[in-house]
């Protein structure tokens, strides 16, 4: 163990001493997190979750705060020692609330699925019906997968688009009226289009049934009024602050003008609901030092500088699915709302190839099933891609074109052998790599580079 010649007295004297230490003690560890930051640099992500987080957004998440056990809430702890951490979570739901324009917010949840569990559980028994999006069209494991906890602790219903590509609103009603859900569930992982919440609200009041939003990959554009926001339309709206606030892994609940409404066959209100439903219902101690950097990611997202970032995510994906439609690639709904690009794909190439193909060749993506599609979502027929991580590296129009021809490039390249082997020559994948390099170089991640 070092020998310290002074008290480390502050956080950031903290933070040098630990990454000195961590330099200097396990080589092996402090390689492989260095091999990562170059990894992100080198690599070009259209990953639509994806999003590099500020430093100082990783700064607070390495906070003295992770000493601390604090179950509860602020000023209602079971532990002591707990007065900085009531001020940071107080702070962050603070900041929640005005970034959201909500009522009630609750920043424990470990991440937007944990959130997503934690509502169904306060407001749902074993065996009580939800509607969700199936998760072919788009939606998520969370909303009534037959593989998920949802899927099998509770009757899922599971509506999806049209062949348009967009949500089937005559399809939910019929469904909220044949079933009558206790919740019906809205939101997306892989959709391009803008979510009506106001239709699904009329649906839900209709059937009466509960409506929960999941905006985790949209928060945001709703923040920055890019999307219409459902904080006053759902009754419970759940996000992450990870994905498209670029901040930590982790969740959000909140809620609007139904905070303090009673919940139907429940006692108590939305907000009294929701804020057992965490602590004790579903989780113990919060990961408080991931709670200060929510507060540092909700805190940046109230800036100029993200309104700026959001602008781009939109402008971005307009330009890219654009070029890919001139590239006689089919984009799915013919073109996006939001910062998603649903891509068939052609010539035999399945989801499974291109990923693996475009990732040896430096660039991340995520496979995904389209529309039609009858084979599993291991192999798929599509690809979705996101712009937040692009957006970030300020890449214009002109570089959009650039990313696109690439990656038609790299497939048009790509000898398929079966749904999941191909081949590409070893020399075309070097030289695509290289190509792939010299982008991101030209295009440097905003948030990572020095005063």
């Amino acid at each position: 163990m070092a020998a310290y010649t002074e008290l480390l007295r502050n956080q950031a004297d903290l933070l040098r001493q630990g990454l000195a230490d961590l330099r200097a003690e396990d080589t092996e560890l402090a390689g492989i997190l260095d091999a990562e930051v170059t990894r992100q640099h080198r690599t070009l992500s259209l990953v639509s979750s994806s999003c590099a987080a500020n430093p100082r957004i990783l700064a607070a998440s390495a906070s003295a705060l992770v000493n601390v056990t604090a179950e509860g809430a602020p000023g209602k702890r079971h532990q002591v020692g707990c007065e900085n951490v009531d001020l940071v979570e107080s702070l962050a739901i603070r900041r929640a609330r005005e970034l959201f324009g909500a009522q009630y917010a609750s920043v424990q949840s470990h991440s937007a699925s944990n959130a997503n569990y934690q509502v169904l559980a306060a407001l749902l028994e074993p065996g009580d019906t939800i509607l969700g999006m199936a998760l072919d069209h788009g939606g998520h494991l969370t909303h009534g997968s037959p593989v998920a906890f949802t899927g099998t602790h509770y009757k899922a219903i599971r509506y999806g688009t049209t062949s348009q590509g967009v949500i089937d609103y005559a399809e939910v009603r019929h469904l909220a009226l044949a079933h009558r859900p206790r919740i019906i569930i809205c939101g997306a992982t892989a959709y391009s289009r803008v979510v009506d919440f106001q239709r699904f609200r009329a649906i839900a009041d209709e059937a009466g049934a509960i409506l929960l939003a999941d905006i985790s990959y949209i928060a945001g554009l709703v923040a920055t009024g890019r999307h219409p926001s459902p904080i006053d339309v759902a009754h419970v709206t759940t996000a992450c602050t990870h994905k498209q606030l670029a901040g930590p892994r982790g969740g959000l609940i909140l809620s609007g003008r139904d905070a303090d409404t009673k919940v139907p066959g429940l006692r108590g209100s939305f907000s009294r609901v929701l804020e057992r439903a965490v602590f004790p219902r579903m989780q113990g101690s919060p990961a408080v030092n991931m709670i200060a950097a929510k507060a540092a990611a909700l805190g940046y997202a109230m800036s100029p500088e993200f309104d700026a970032y959001m602008g781009r995510i939109r402008s971005t994906a307009d330009a890219m699915a654009s070029a890919f439609m001139a590239q006689d690639y089919e984009v799915v709904g013919g073109g996006t709302e939001n910062h998603t690009i649903l891509l068939r794909l052609r010539g035999g190439i399945s989801g499974s190839i291109a990923a693996s193909a475009l990732e040896r060749c430096g660039i991340m993506v995520s496979k995904n099933r389209a529309l039609g599609e009858t084979r599993s979502s291991f192999v798929a027929n599509g690809l979705c891609i996101g712009t937040g991580s692009i957006a970030q590296r300020y890449i214009d129009p002109v570089g959009c074109r650039e990313v696109v021809d690439l990656v038609c490039r790299i497939l048009d390249k790509v000898t398929p052998l079966s749904e999941q082997k191909y081949c590409l020559e070893p020399e075309l994948q070097e030289q695509f790599r290289l190509q792939t390099e010299a982008l991101c170089a030209m295009y440097p991640i905003a948030d990572y580079r020095g005063n």
